[in-house]
């Protein structure tokens, strides 16, 4: 017996992928060997509601298979379809669902209820995202260790409470450095003034968005233990100096987008109160406090809800009305003040730890304020399906998020360049965030590699043991070298042109354009080696391969907005088309360590002739639109075609 349903194609699925409420779906169902079938049915349901059954009528024969089809008008609300097949027959049921690694396409027979089903996201058809971002180039910055643009160095903010480092040296990482308790209070003097300082290198590497990592008043280096959402922390500078960088940013086409970190503040906060540093009455002084009612007490004041446990971060409690008009709906509200002053936009940290009608609120006010401001969450995840807290995420259904940090992608991009998956594998993980996602999201998803939360992408293609194997001290002191080097260079160029070429928006971390190095936090959070960059980057190499390749993607629209077909997975080498009206591009890369030959067939696309934009500079002419193409190990080509 052989059943066939591939999600992917339109002769089994059409519309591909997410749809817009009401569209109506052609199901179709191959089979063969199983006799006739006295049944053959689509069940299928709503998200947490009881299922349906649909039956398939019998419509023609392809070959040796029996297609069986419906027509099926999904709900006018948004949200989640899941949906498989069952069949009867002389042998008994028989079921076909989504494939045991649960990414779309190919599913799998069985005679027992499947594991998994296959999901169809249906969103609302005015769900609309920033056209800007999709067509950018996103540089993420950690603010303190970044530049100072102090000439002489000296800190801003005047404080006596912290670590004075010098620039260049080792992030603190053990508690007794901070002298007994880790504080995250080591500081090395970057600031808002050192942004604007090198706005001009940024706008020469191709960079037109700007992520800074949290810049409000906070006692740590992270600032993500908010002290005051009103206050830009005074070591990064004030609120004139966050204005003239926006502006300055903008005179060379660059955006900036502020890090929201709305699921919990600092303990020593204008807020919480808990040290008693601000003149402002907090939570934890007293019950009449104007914030009270922003935190969640089990016994009031020293037992209450923290993030993960940590006491410096007691959670918010999102259905505080006080808490949302402070941060989302009043006149001055924190969301809109910021945009007023020249954000183009949000990076939501933890946003899976906020309650749906929170986001759903931050996105109406957002968007009131500036229609065309970006709302990015970080999620982990594939989004479209996320479940946490025990609710179903309504990410992009329309009302909430226009993008998500891509860690799907980053995982598959890096496991394949390090041979940990072959090509085949990479394209089913990428095509299932094609399919899951709606289009809007699925190109201004937000494609890093490397993060102010994970190990460096220099780090990771050089084969260094994983932070879970080694210690802290290890890992301070663990530096690529020698042949271990050359092939993370060579690996990193091959992710870099995958992030470039891919579909969303990539975003680079501050310092991976030179090859700096670093495990997870705090490793990968040392200062721009300024004054050494070529002793980390000696020939120039990693930055000109930088360059190259945003220079090639700000180039297209093909490779922001165009469409994207496998046309290639096999071994190690993956291959790939991006189009935009009569723009085309090839690209290959073979993610293996030896040369291989690759047969390309693109007739489809009406590609004749083709012609190197990468290293080679090779041009190809092919009648029938079928190339064949020599691989190097390690080695990226992207073709452009001629007419």
């Amino acid at each position: 017996m052989d059943i066939e349903h591939n999600s992917r194609e339109s002769f089994y699925r059409f519309p591909f992928g997410a749809v817009v409420c009401g569209t109506e779906i052609r199901f179709r169902l191959a089979v063969s060997g199983a006799g006739i079938p006295s049944a053959v049915r689509i069940v299928y349901k709503e998200d947490g509601k009881e299922e349906k059954r649909g039956d398939m009528p019998y419509q023609f024969d392809v070959s040796d298979h029996c297609v069986y089809s419906v027509n099926i008008k999904m709900p006018d609300k948004a949200g989640l379809i899941w949906y498989y097949f069952e069949l009867e027959t002389d042998r008994g049921m028989v079921y076909y669902g989504n494939n045991s690694k649960n990414l779309g396409g190919v599913g799998e027979m069985s005679f027992n209820l499947p594991h998994n089903s296959y999901q169809i996201t249906i969103y609302n058809e005015d769900y609309k995202t920033p056209d800007w971002f999709k067509t950018g180039v996103a540089y993420q910055i950690f603010v303190d260790r970044f530049c100072n643009g102090n000439e002489d160095g000296s800190f801003l903010g005047d404080r006596d409470d912290i670590i004075k480092r010098e620039w260049n040296e080792q992030p603190y990482y053990k508690a007794e450095q901070f002298g007994g308790e880790y504080k995250a209070n080591d500081f090395f003097g970057g600031n808002l003034k050192g942004v604007i300082k090198k706005l001009p290198y940024l706008k020469d590497l191709g960079i037109s968005v700007i992520y800074l990592n949290p810049i409000f008043k906070a006692y740590t280096n992270h600032k993500y233990d908010t002290g005051d959402y009103e206050q830009i922390d005074p070591m990064f500078g004030d609120e004139e100096t966050f204005k003239e960088l926006c502006a300055e940013a903008k005179k060379m086409g660059i955006r900036i987008i502020l890090d929201g970190v709305f699921n919990h503040t600092g303990s020593n906060s204008k807020y919480f109160n808990k040290n008693g540093e601000y003149d402002s009455v907090g939570a934890y002084q007293s019950k009449d406090s104007p914030y009270y009612t922003w935190f969640r007490f089990m016994e009031w004041p020293d037992i209450y809800e923290s993030w993960w446990g940590m006491t410096t971060l007691p959670q918010i409690e999102e259905q505080s009305e006080e808490c949302r008009k402070y941060l989302l709906s009043d006149k001055d509200a924190v969301v809109k003040k910021w945009i007023r002053n020249g954000a183009s936009g949000w990076r939501l940290d933890v946003v899976d730890e906020l309650p749906g009608f929170f986001v759903k609120e931050l996105r109406e006010n957002v968007k009131k304020t500036d229609k065309d401001a970006v709302i990015i969450g970080e999620v982990w995840e594939d989004a479209s399906n996320k479940t946490a807290y025990g609710e179903r995420r309504e990410y992009f259904l329309g009302n909430e998020l226009d993008s998500v940090m891509n860690y799907p992608m980053r995982r598959a991009v890096i496991d394949a360049v390090s041979g940990k998956i072959d090509a085949e594998e990479l394209n089913e993980r990428l095509m299932s965030i094609k399919e899951n996602y709606p289009s809007p999201a699925y190109y201004s998803l937000l494609n890093m590699v490397t993060s102010h939360d994970v190990e460096r992408i220099m780090t990771r293609m050089g084969d260094a043991p994983s932070r879970h194997d080694v210690s802290k001290d290890y890992q301070a002191k663990f530096k690529l070298d020698g042949y271990a080097l050359e092939l993370a260079k060579e690996r990193a160029t091959l992710v870099l042109a995958l992030q470039m070429t891919l579909p969303g928006v990539p975003c680079i971390f501050y310092g991976d354009e030179i090859g700096m190095q670093g495990y997870g936090d705090p490793f990968c959070r040392q200062t721009f080696p300024w004054d050494k960059v070529e002793e980390i980057d000696e020939d120039g190499r990693v930055r000109e391969r930088y360059k190259n390749m945003i220079s090639l993607r700000n180039k297209s629209k093909a490779f922001s907005i165009g469409g994207f077909d496998c046309v290639y997975k096999i071994g190690r080498i993956y291959g790939f088309v991006r189009y935009y009206r009569d723009e085309k591009y090839l690209v290959l890369v073979n993610m293996g360590t030896r040369e291989e030959k690759a047969r390309i067939d693109v007739a489809k696309y009406g590609i004749k002739k083709i012609k190197c934009v990468t290293m080679d500079k090779e041009t190809k002419e092919s009648k029938d639109g079928i190339f064949f193409i020599d691989m190097p190990r390690l080695w990226i080509k992207v073709y452009e075609t001629e007419k």
